[in-house]
């Protein structure tokens, strides 16, 4: 019998043969992205479409991640509609959230420790959030909640919420977090005053404050490691 290569299937079928046949681990991006297209236009297939998708972002995942499907269609990409575009972002969410669904395991003994995982958690968000670690004696992370949501410039934190939810889970330990929308990593003096009225407010109770990280798609800044705690 004759043995039919990836060559033999349509073109849009190709891509997905070649991961069922070889695994995804040899797969190109383009070609990745091509499976999620799913379907071509009459002069062009999914796979085409995906590369032209790719150019338009500069070949950077980063920011394909943090698009939502409207800005997607506003790359104006023939046949990627809304179907596609959602299509899209939902496996690239699904991917994001796959890095962050663990909390660290481990003693945190570094800031490198927490950014890893916030940055994962928090980096393509296009709206800031307010987010904290709560951890035990031992540095061992209890509990990881979003405290508070606000728009691409900014978001408020109540230190009552955030002291509340402390002693609910036995923490004797948080570390701060948000995430810089733009990139910008260097806190604005808001910051900076939020960060003194929650450890002032945390030593009355014997909560340690022992960072405040901020990350963004450019990295991550602590407070910590600044000396600005």
């Amino acid at each position: 019998m004759r043995k039919f290569s990836i060559k033999n299937w349509a073109v849009d079928d190709q891509p997905r043969q070649k991961l069922f046949l070889k695994g995804a681990q040899t797969m190109s991006t383009a070609e990745l992205l091509a499976i999620l297209i799913n379907t071509g236009t009459p002069n062009q297939s999914a796979l085409e479409i995906a590369q032209l998708l790719l150019l338009a972002i500069g070949n950077d995942l980063n920011k394909l991640g943090s698009l939502s499907p409207k800005e997607l269609i506003q790359l104006n990409i023939k046949g990627i509609g809304e179907a596609k575009a959602i299509s899209i972002a939902a496996s690239l969410e699904l991917g994001i959230r796959r890095n962050a669904a663990e909390l660290p395991k481990n003693k945190i003994t570094s800031s490198k420790d927490v950014a890893l995982y916030l940055k994962e958690s928090l980096q393509f968000l296009q709206r800031e959030v307010f987010a904290v670690l709560y951890l035990n004696r031992a540095n061992k992370v209890l509990h990881f909640e979003i405290i508070s949501e606000g728009g691409i410039t900014g978001t408020i934190a109540d230190p009552r919420i955030i002291l509340k939810k402390a002693l609910e889970n036995n923490s004797t330990a948080i570390i701060l977090c948000h995430n810089h929308p733009s990139g910008n990593l260097r806190p604005s003096s808001a910051d900076e005053i939020l960060t003194k009225k929650i450890k002032t407010a945390a030593s009355f109770f014997d909560i340690l404050v022992t960072d405040h990280i901020i990350v963004s798609h450019e990295g991550y800044f602590s407070f910590s490691d600044e000396g600005l705690l």
